[in-house]
């Protein structure tokens, strides 16, 4: 037997969220040093809940983590959805509004997803909590870290997994405004009690530019919700001001009848307010020397795709397989070579109908329920091809 005496290449992952700790599996899987450093102080338990589907299926079931999700899937069974004044308009299988595949597809808190990543990761690389990094440099052989805490480390690449808002690629291409390409909506998301008897299911109101819905997993006493408006522009100055954005989003219904009211008022004492614009990110390019971009930090869809946490999944699978057999320059070559093209299916699914679930005219709403209602009476969809269409290189035997 020939033991290898190469030195594992180090590399550092910035986000433990969904892109980054698959990313760290792979990378694991193929012989690197890995690290990851999260600014938060922990795993970001709970949260909405996410999907994945199509080819991203296919990553979990090789990362060994498909059995506890399935166990963790959400069975939502409707979306009923409102007229201004409460009443029905019409009750759908969820999965003729998504696209997605009954038996086929999982919905997971996004919390459970985060917890199988990381516990199927955790013993093999290194996290480091409550960090984030400072400077990036790559003057020298390598990329020169200095992080937030103080510390000093040199890596061979760098990756930057940390989200839509990423720092790392602020770091690397400049500010986010180059790249944000804004859909028109902002939407803030929360719990609050369970009082409305919902089980496994959504109920959505609408009104020109305003929605307002629950989301209800399992029988929980509590429910997740949701309020999307239509904006003209980004609200860059709400973003970094949770008061701003609770106020912004009471202003916008202020005048909302059903149950938007209480909704309001659950807003203001809410701990876990998850606010920000409806965009994606779009890129030239997702590397730029040793450094690489994963997850919405390169490619953000949106959710009105329902496939971020899917391209977050199948990206970094990809990134890990094109850096497995090569340097960083011909791996990232590879890497936005054979995953643009599904990036870009997924993004444009925004022009595919999604964003008319949410129309800002009274004409426009009108013709989405009168396309609500078709679908109630159809038989399922057999899935959106864009969610699968790309076939996953097959997994390289390691040494």
């Amino acid at each position: 037997m020939t033991i290898s005496t190469t030195p594992k290449r180090k590399v550092l992952i910035s986000g433990a969220s969904i892109a980054g700790p698959a990313l760290a599996f792979w990378l694991n899987r193929h012989g690197f040093e890995v690290t990851v450093v999260e600014k938060a102080g922990a795993l970001r338990a709970g949260g909405y809940p996410i999907d994945v589907r199509g080819t991203a299926l296919k990553v979990v079931e090789r990362m060994g983590i498909l059995p506890r999700l399935q166990e963790a899937h959400i069975d939502l069974r409707r979306i009923t959805f409102l007229d201004a004044d409460g009443s029905e308009v019409v009750s759908v299988s969820p999965y003729a509004v998504t696209g997605g595949v009954a038996g086929r597809d999982l919905e997971v808190r996004r919390g459970d997803l985060s917890e199988a990543l990381y516990a199927a990761v955790r013993d093999d690389v290194e996290f480091v909590f409550d960090d984030s990094i400072d400077t990036l440099d790559q003057s020298g052989h390598g990329v020169d870290v200095t992080f937030h805490g103080g510390g000093r480390r040199t890596f061979d690449m760098v990756f930057g997994a940390d989200g839509m808002h990423s720092r790392t690629r602020e770091m690397l291409f400049g500010p986010e405004e180059q790249f944000h390409r804004y859909l028109g909506y902002c939407f803030a998301v929360f719990t609050m009690p369970n009082t409305f008897g919902l089980a496994n299911e959504t109920v959505m109101w609408s009104t020109p530019g305003r929605a307002a819905a629950f989301y209800a997993v399992g029988d929980d006493d509590e429910v997740h919700a949701f309020l999307n408006f239509a904006h003209p522009q980004p609200p860059f100055d709400a973003f970094p001001s949770p008061e701003a954005q609770r106020d912004l989003v009471a202003t916008v219904f202020a005048d909302a009848g059903w149950e938007v009211p209480g909704m309001l008022a659950a807003l203001r004492d809410t701990d876990d307010l998850f606010f920000d614009a409806v965009s994606q990110i779009r890129m030239p390019r997702w590397s730029s020397g040793r450094v690489a971009l994963v997850g919405d930090a390169a490619h953000a869809p949106s959710f009105l795709t329902g496939q971020g946490t899917s391209l977050a999944l199948v990206g970094a699978y990809m990134l890990a397989h094109s850096l497995a057999g090569g340097d960083h320059a011909a791996g990232f070559a590879a890497y936005e070579r054979d995953t643009r093209e599904f990036v870009t299916v997924n993004q444009g699914l925004v022009g595919e109908g999604s964003a008319s679930l949410f129309p800002t005219t009274a004409e426009a709403l009108e013709q989405r329920n009168n396309r609500l209602r078709k679908l109630s009476v159809m038989p399922a969809a057999e899935g959106r091809p864009a969610h699968s269409a790309l076939t996953l290189p097959a997994l390289m035997s390691m040494t």
